[in-house]
């Protein structure tokens, strides 16, 4: 294993343990997170590994084979002195707190850079999950997912919601993750697309507008404005949507529209999947994405574009995935259309003279997991 041989060449020992942790894709349910609605992402068979041994000082020694230059661990004696990639896992190891003391890791990933797969969040489960093996921390996965997404929050001041975390150490191998963003109940729905010979394709524009960030923190003003007009605590308790929108304006009206509508889909798309009609979600992927578009406004011309085209080329369904402002769309693709959809959005692409976009066919895989 390569990062095994990095670990050992790198400390001179061999690793305690190996952890493997997915980064993830959302099949639908964007921007309910934050709105305490659903979602439903799944693990991508890319991730992050990390080979791991404590140190019974207060050292931190870390090693990225992704790191530029490779090859040279990176010494931190003090949580400040973290910067970049370092400080998503010097931040697992300061939530944790004095459960564990200093440790020697190595890690190497495997997910597409640039395509919104949360890497960020595959590093911090793969980490904790080995750390809490090591030490007997007796963490269930949610609650290393829980600690991931603090150190995220608190430590790295990425104020992110729990669902990257939480696709990351509860999916499982063929299966989506049902998860209720308040309760944080959750389960795991079939999602057998191999069976049924299908694919999710994921479409990276690798385009990313300088302006989601802004974006992003005003829509969810927006909603926690329209949420105190209809006197709920949040978007997700609006039981009678005409009332509301009656009563609602403007930006505040078509946010609340899609927010509701969304998680609404998401239960319309669990039930489609626990009656093992997976080829008939494709027209809650296309609602999902006009909604995004014209309601919530998070799409871009790039994203509309992969929409569009991918159904030409024969998809069952696409919309856009993540933030929205440029990254990644999704395609529910049968295995015999796959080429044509590809091209179909490639000459798209050309003759709008974008960058070409990457193509990224994924079946849902396992979560967090041992590997030695």
């Amino acid at each position: 294993m390569r990062v095994v041989d990095a670990f050992r060449s790198a400390f001179g020992a061999e690793p305690e343990t190996v952890w493997h942790a997915p980064g993830r894709v959302n099949l639908i349910g964007e921007h309910t997170d934050y709105n305490d609605g659903f979602v439903l992402p799944f693990a991508v068979p890319w991730g992050v590994t990390a080979a791991v041994t404590p140190r019974a000082d207060r050292t931190i020694r870390l090693l990225s084979l992704q790191s530029a230059g490779g090859g040279e661990p990176v010494t931190i004696a003090d949580h400040a002195d973290s910067q970049g990639w370092t400080r998503y896992v010097v931040g697992v190891l300061a939530m944790l707190g004095d459960r564990v003391r200093g440790a020697d890791i190595a890690v190497d990933g495997d997910i597409p850079q640039g395509a919104g797969l949360s890497s960020s969040a595959a590093l911090e489960v793969s980490v904790a999950s080995a750390l809490n093996d090591l030490h007997g921390l007796g963490m269930t996965p949610m609650e290393v997912a829980l600690l991931s997404q603090k150190a995220e929050n608190d430590f790295v001041g990425m104020p992110c919601g729990i669902m990257d975390q939480a696709a990351s150490a509860l999916s499982k191998e063929g299966h989506a993750l049902f998860l209720d963003c308040r309760s944080l109940g959750h389960r795991n729905v079939p999602l057998d697309l191999a069976a049924r010979g299908l694919q999710i394709l994921i479409i990276d524009t690798q385009v990313h507008h300088e302006h989601a960030t802004g974006e992003y923190a005003k829509r969810r003003a927006e909603c926690e404005s329209a949420a105190r007009k209809l006197g709920v605590a949040s978007l997700r308790d609006v039981e009678d949507l005409a009332g509301a929108l009656d009563r609602l304006q403007g930006d505040e009206r078509k946010r609340t529209m899609h927010v509701v509508t969304e998680s609404h889909r998401v239960e319309a798309l669990v039930g489609l999947l626990r009656a093992g009609q997976i080829t008939e979600i494709g027209a809650l992927l296309n609602a999902s994405h006009l909604s995004l578009r014209d309601q919530y406004e998070v799409s871009s011309p790039e994203l509309d574009a992969s929409v569009e085209a991918a159904i030409r080329g024969g998809a069952r369904g696409a919309r856009m995935t993540g933030g929205g402002f440029g990254g990644s769309a999704i395609a529910l693709v049968a295995d015999d259309r796959l080429q044509s959809v590809q091209d179909e959005v490639a000459k798209t692409f050309a003759a709008m003279g974008w960058t070409a976009p990457r193509f990224l066919p994924a079946t849902p895989a396992q979560g967090a997991r041992k590997l030695a």
